[in-house]
């Protein structure tokens, strides 16, 4: 029997680099950096001080009711937006989606850090204590609030689920949705991510990490510069991505317009530490070639691979190791390999929806978008691949992988392919 084939249909986005799917496409075409001084809150007690912070945002642009907005945390409002772009972009309206069994995936890391940080900040104040706390307080900082309110809003009857696996979340929230399309228990699901981790104390615990970079305060453009020598960390950022997917003889049959195809989806647990990845990547390797075999395709037919390429050290070694088990060493070396963190900063949650969005433009596009601040390659330290430094390059791309690697060893994997009937 043949497999259900599942296919993208409708794209959304809120980011660092853009608040559509146009806008955000042509910034990391370009090169366009998205980090800049912190304004979410008052910096002065961190030695962070930059982010990649979401600019000019107004969720009632979209028609959501405002008594609806103050129920909803900042990364369920840009949820809600991106999803809102997916579904209009798939030509879907709410009265054609209310009641119907209709699903959404969405990895979130991290949750409502507005409303724990609000709450920590409530209790712990002597002028206010726990009965000054907001009543919405609990459901607001739970992860699956996200998922939750788009269905209540669109009024979709289907699975409403929220997945975590840090970093890894929204590539896996994704491959969530292919297998539930696959498996017949849908015909249309959402997948993507959303994360809002930019409180005081977000920063500040990733900051107690030693994880993120520090030394360009005063140049934050320049200072999420994945595979280079002077990289010091990564830029917290902040935003969704989501993707329309249908089942292919369900988007035919509507008369839907397909921007690429989902091929395959891997994943893998290095079964190692909590926090570092396995340098020589052979836990992420394992989510690769699970891909590529689900895929039914040969590393030969990737053309691009969007990297986590996070800008730390343990990061960009162990997934060019990996790339190397992956593909093998002369193949990945042929492979045109970015980092749009460059660009974006580390959406955590919704890093590897928003990456899987820029590889179907990529397709789309025949672009390879650049991996910005690529002045001094770490080749020393083992980051000798082409990772497209500065400046992005025309090339037919039929085919695209983008892998994500998450804290506690998690690693997923999905390869895009354009779409041929």
């Amino acid at each position: 029997m043949n497999r259900r084939r599942v296919v993208i249909t409708g794209l959304g986005v809120v980011s660092p680099v853009g608040n559509t799917v146009d806008e955000a496409w042509e910034s990391v075409k370009n090169g366009k950096c998205g980090v800049g001084n912190i304004t979410l809150f008052d910096s002065s007690r961190l030695g962070v001080k930059i982010d990649a912070e979401v600019k000019d945002f107004d969720i009632e642009k979209y028609g959501i009711d405002s008594k609806a907005v103050r129920k909803m945390d900042r990364f369920a409002k840009f949820c809600l937006a991106a999803s809102t772009q997916a579904i209009t972009d798939a030509g879907y309206t709410k009265e054609d989606l209310a009641g119907k069994k209709i699903g959404i995936t969405l990895g979130c890391c991290l949750g409502g850090m507005d409303a724990m940080s609000e709450g920590f900040e409530k209790i712990n104040n002597p002028d206010a204590g726990p009965s000054r706390l907001p009543p919405l307080t609990s459901p607001l900082m739970l992860s699956n609030e996200g998922a939750a309110n788009v269905a209540i809003y669109y009024g979709f009857k289907g699975p409403a689920w929220a997945l975590n696996t840090a970093c890894a979340s929204g590539t896996d929230a994704i491959g969530l949705a292919v297998d539930m399309i696959r498996s017949g228990r849908v015909d249309v699901c959402l997948g993507g991510g959303a994360e809002a981790p930019i409180t005081e104390f977000g920063v500040a615990s990733f900051q107690k990490l030693l994880a993120l970079a520090s030394k360009f305060n005063d140049c934050p453009q320049k200072a999420s510069r994945p595979f280079d020598k002077d990289r010091d960390g990564f830029i917290l950022g902040e935003g969704s991505a989501m993707l329309m997917l249908e089942e292919l003889e369900h988007a035919k049959k509507r008369g839907a317009k397909i921007y690429a195809e989902i091929a395959g989806f891997g994943t893998s647990c290095d079964a190692y530490h909590i926090t570092s990845p396995l340098k020589d990547g052979s836990g992420a390797a394992l989510a690769v070639k699970d891909a590529l075999e689900d895929a039914g395709m040969k590393p030969e037919d990737i053309q691009y691979y969007n990297a986590h390429g996070t800008s730390t050290h343990a990061n960009d070694v162990g997934e060019t190791n990996m790339l190397k088990l992956a593909f093998g060493e002369d193949q990945a070396r042929k492979l045109h390999i970015s980092s749009t963190k460059s660009m974006t900063g580390h959406l955590v949650g919704a890093a590897g929806a928003i990456e899987a969005l820029f590889c179907v433009k990529a397709i789309n596009d025949s672009f390879i978008p650049p991996t910005i601040n690529l002045e001094n390659p770490d080749v020393e330290g083992g980051c000798d691949l082409d990772y497209t430094p500065n400046v992005g390059i025309k090339c037919e791309v039929k085919a695209a992988a983008s892998a994500s690697l998450g804290f506690g060893g998690h690693n997923g994997c999905i390869i895009i392919k354009k779409y041929e009937d």
